[in-house]
């Protein structure tokens, strides 16, 4: 396992030092506000869903803010030396109930819309069963003849010169490949406690218990590669449990797949090889 997860290393390494030209779009920003970019049609939902809440909540905060200035300014002790005594008010009060409601109904309406589109997975092109391990990932895919492999996250130490050293505790040795639009279900399980298999650019986290096998699903829209990480407290090394995964054409993802078939920790050169024929068509295209 040990000369095995070398390998991957090894290869890893000669892929992405190859991918300089490959597309990160699902990873950490410096200084960035609000979310990863959208790479999924459930993303694109949430980030929707996100407006709504935010032009609500903001009308609500800016309402109440003024409420309490005109209180202020209205019944302040100089104005009123004798506070006004009153028990209540019908009409407020049917107000102050009435108003909520309907906003929290107004809001349901959307969240629901977007709750059962992320819960009823649609046919699926094929399927990855992901384990969460103390400390990294497992994944089989059972429609493509069930091999599988451990994906490690690269030590800080083996990054160095590496081309995503901006990305360290990021970046796996065996990355996920998935084909670009395609409808592929997440099957999510542990091994040991409780982990959770999440990436942002996706709209995805999944909960992995061991016993229990739940189900997400995702269709990446972009190429690119995307990034996420457990997010589930784990222990000691919760914190180095990357998630990678590359978005490909589906001739790229039918070669990957038959060299994973062979051995999965050598599968990466193929996409060094994409990557490579992406940045020489990229130099050809600027030197015309």
């Amino acid at each position: 396992m040990r000369f095995s997860a070398l390998l991957g290393a090894l290869a890893a390494f000669v892929c992405f030092s190859a991918a300089a030209s490959a597309t990160i779009i699902g990873a950490p920003v410096d200084g960035a506000l609000g979310f990863q970019p959208s790479a999924t049609p459930i993303m694109d939902q949430i980030y929707e869903f996100h407006g709504i809440l935010l032009v609500i909540i903001t009308a609500i905060s800016l309402f109440v803010l003024g409420l309490i200035i005109w209180v202020i300014a209205r019944y302040r002790e100089k104005s009123h030396p004798e506070p006004k005594k009153f028990s209540h008010n019908t009409t407020v009060e049917v107000v102050w109930t009435l108003v909520p409601v309907l906003i929290l109904v107004l809001i349901a309406i959307p969240s629901f819309r977007l709750l059962y589109a992320q819960d009823v997975i649609p046919e699926a092109d094929f399927t990855i069963k992901t384990t969460g391990n103390q400390w990294n990932w497992t994944y089989e895919y059972p429609d493509h003849g069930g091999f599988e492999f451990v994906s490690n996250m690269v030590e800080a130490e083996d990054i160095a010169g590496h081309p995503f050293a901006a990305l360290r505790n990021l970046t796996t040795d065996v990355p996920v490949v998935v084909p670009v639009d395609a409808v592929v279900r997440v099957q999510v399980t542990a091994s040991d406690v409780i982990h959770s298999w999440a990436v942002p650019s996706f709209g995805v986290k999944m909960d992995g218990i061991p016993g229990r096998l739940n189900e997400t699903w995702f269709q990446a829209t972009r190429e690119g590669i995307y990034f996420g990480q457990c997010s589930e407290i784990c222990g000691l090394r919760h914190a180095f449990m990357p998630i990678e995964v590359h978005v490909v054409p589906q001739e790229v993802f039918d070669a990957w797949v038959e060299a994973s078939q062979d051995d999965p920790y050598e599968a990466p050169q193929v996409l060094a090889a994409y990557y490579d024929s992406v940045r020489a068509d990229a130099q050809l295209a600027s030197a015309r």
